[in-house]
C-alpha cells in the first residue's frame, strides 16, 4: 500500500469522488440517450443508453454510502486484477499493444461508428472507476503529477478516433466517386470576428478550467532536492519518459543523441522521400496506408506506450509493476544481462572472450576488439546495408514498388529510417526475452550499441 491509510479509511475518502464520477457518467449517458431518443430510427438505442445511465446512478448511490461491503460491488474483482497484473509484463504489454492497435486498424470501419465508439468510451471510463476503488491503482492514477497524463490518454483516444472517423468516411466517399469532406466547405472565414472570437471564447474557458484545476488539485511539490535522499523511482517529466525508457536498453549517447537525432532527421526527410501526392489536405487511410501505419506505429507504440509504461508501470528501482500491484521498494528483479559477443564466444564456441592487452599497440587493440565484436558488427551491417536491397528484390508487394518509384537513394534513406525505428522494439524484446545487453560492446572506448 502506497500510503498509511487502512482500506476502510481509503474507501471513505474516495467515496465522494466516486459518487461524483458516476453521477457525471450517468448525466453523460442520459444526454446521449436523449439525443438518440429524438432520432426516429434510434429509439431502442436511446432506451439502452438510458438504462446505462440508470446503472451509473445506482453505482453512484453505492459509492456515496462508503460501506466496505457495498463498495465491493463497484470494485474491480480480485480475479481480474490478478490476471491483469500477471499479464502486465514488458513483453505481453508491448506485443499486446501492437496486436490491439493492428486489430483496430483492420476493423476501423466498425469501431469508428459513433455508437461503437461511445460504448468503448464507457468501457474505458467504467474500467477507470472500478479500478480507482483499488488503493494501489488510485495512488498512481490520482497522483497530481499523473492526473494530466490520464487526461491526455483520453484526449489522445478521442482525437485518434476523430481522425480515423474522418479518414474512413473520406475513403467511403471517394470509393463512391464523391469528393472528400474537406473539399465541400470552401468558404472563406474572416479572421475577425470568426477566428478571433472563437479564440477568445476558448481562452476564457481554458482559463476558468485551469483555475478550477488549481483549486481542486494540490500542486505536486516535493521536499527540496538532496543528494542524501533521492526519489525512488526517480522519473523524468512525462514528455521525457520515452527517452528515459530507452536508456534501459541503450547507452546514453544512443538513447539521448542518436535516436532523437534520427527522429528529427526523419521528420525533415519526409517531404523529400514522400512521392505519394494523394491524401494532402484531407484525411485518408486507403490512399496513404503505408504512411498511416508507420506514423501510428512510431507515435502510439514507440512513444505513447513508453510514456504510459514509464508513468504507471515503472516503480521503485525501475522495476515493472502491474496496475494493482503494491510498489514495494524491496522488490529486486535479478537480471543477468549478457552481450552478444559473450553469447558467441563463451556460450557457443566455449572459448574465453578475447580481450586486448592494455600494453599492446593501438592497432593491435583495435584488431582484438573487432575480432571480439565481429558478430555484432556483421549483423548490424547486414541489417542496415544488405537487408534493404534484399527486401527491394524479394518483397514484391510493398518494397519493390517503393524502390521502383523512389530510386536507390531515397529508398535506402527511407528503409534505414524504418530500420532505425524497428531497432528499438527489437532491442527491447531481446532484453526482455534473452537478456541481451548490447549487440556491440566496446567498453575500452566507451562505445556500446
Amino acid at each position: 500500500m502506497h500510503g498509511h491509510l487502512t482500506y476502510e479509511e481509503f474507501l471513505v475518502g474516495i467515496s465522494g469522488f466516486l459518487c461524483s464520477y458516476y453521477i457525471a457518467l450517468a448525466m453523460m449517458n442520459g444526454l446521449f440517450g436523449l439525443y438518440q431518443w429524438k432520432q426516429k430510427d434510434r429509439v431502442r438505442l436511446g432506451i439502452a443508453w438510458s438504462v446505462v445511465a440508470a446503472v451509473f446512478v445506482i453505482m453512484a448511490a453505492i459509492a456515496a454510502s462508503g460501506d466496505v461491503g457495498m463498495m465491493s460491488y463497484i470494485s474491480m474483482p480480485d480475479v481480474i486484477k490478478s490476471a491483469i497484473d500477471s499479464a502486465m509484463m514488458p513483453v505481453t504489454y508491448s506485443v499486446g499493444i501492437m496486436v490491439v492497435l493492428f486489430g483496430l486498424f483492420l476493423t476501423r470501419e466498425r469501431w469508428v461508428k459513433p455508437n461503437i465508439a461511445w460504448l468503448g468510451l464507457n468501457l474505458m471510463l467504467l474500467f477507470m472507476g472500478l479500478s480507482i476503488a483499488d488503493v494501489d491503482f488510485a495512488a498512481i492514477v490520482m497522483k497530481p503529477d499523473n492526473v494530466p497524463i490520464v487526461g491526455l490518454i483520453f484526449l489522445l483516444a478521442f482525437f485518434t478516433w476523430l481522425a480515423t472517423y474522418k479518414a474512413v468516411e473520406n475513403d467511403r466517399r471517394m470509393a463512391a466517386g464523391e469528393l472528400p469532406l474537406e473539399a465541400l466547405g470552401k468558404e472563406k472565414v474572416l479572421v475577425w470576428p470568426d477566428l478571433v472570437y472563437t479564440e477568445l471564447i476558448c481562452m476564457v474557458g481554458l482559463t476558468a478550467f485551469m483555475l478550477l484545476w488549481a483549486i481542486l488539485l494540490q500542486a505536486p511539490l516535493e521536499e527540496p532536492a538532496s543528494s542524501v535522499k533521492t526519489p525512488n523511482p526517480s522519473k523524468a517529466p512525462w514528455y521525457f519518459l520515452g527517452l528515459q525508457e530507452m536508456l534501459v536498453y541503450y547507452d546514453p549517447w544512443v538513447a539521448g543523441v542518436v535516436f532523437p537525432s534520427m527522429i528529427v532527421a526523419g521528420l525533415m526527410a519526409i517531404p523529400y522521400i514522400d512521392f505519394n501526392k494523394l491524401g494532402n489536405g484531407y484525411y485518408s487511410i486507403q490512399q496513404r496506408k503505408f504512411a498511416y501505419l508507420i506514423f501510428q506505429f512510431g507515435f502510439l507504440v514507440l512513444w505513447v506506450t513508453l510514456i504510459v509504461m514509464g508513468t504507471f508501470l515503472r516503480g521503485p528501482n525501475w522495476n515493472f509493476f502491474g496496475f494493482y500491484e503494491t510498489w514495494d521498494t524491496h522488490k529486486v528483479q535479478a537480471m543477468n544481462n549478457v552481450d552478444l559477443s559473450q553469447y558467441f564466444w563463451v556460450d557457443l564456441l566455449r572459448q574465453p572472450l578475447p580481450k586486448p592487452d592494455p600494453s599492446a599497440a593501438f592497432l593491435v587493440k583495435v584488431f582484438v576488439i573487432l575480432k571480439r565484436e565481429i558478430v555484432g558488427i556483421v549483423l548490424l551491417f547486414g541489417y542496415f546495408a544488405i537487408l534493404p536491397p534484399i527486401l527491394a528484390v524479394k518483397e514484391k508487394k510493398l518494397f519493390q514498388p517503393l524502390y521502383k518509384r523512389m530510386g536507390f537513394i531515397r529508398y535506402m534513406l527511407m528503409a534505414n529510417l524504418l530500420l532505425w525505428m524497428a531497432l528499438l522494439p527489437i532491442k527491447m524484446l531481446a532484453r526482455w526475452t534473452v537478456d541481451m545487453k548490447y549487440f556491440i560492446s566496446i567498453p575500452e572506448f566507451f562505445i556500446n550499441f
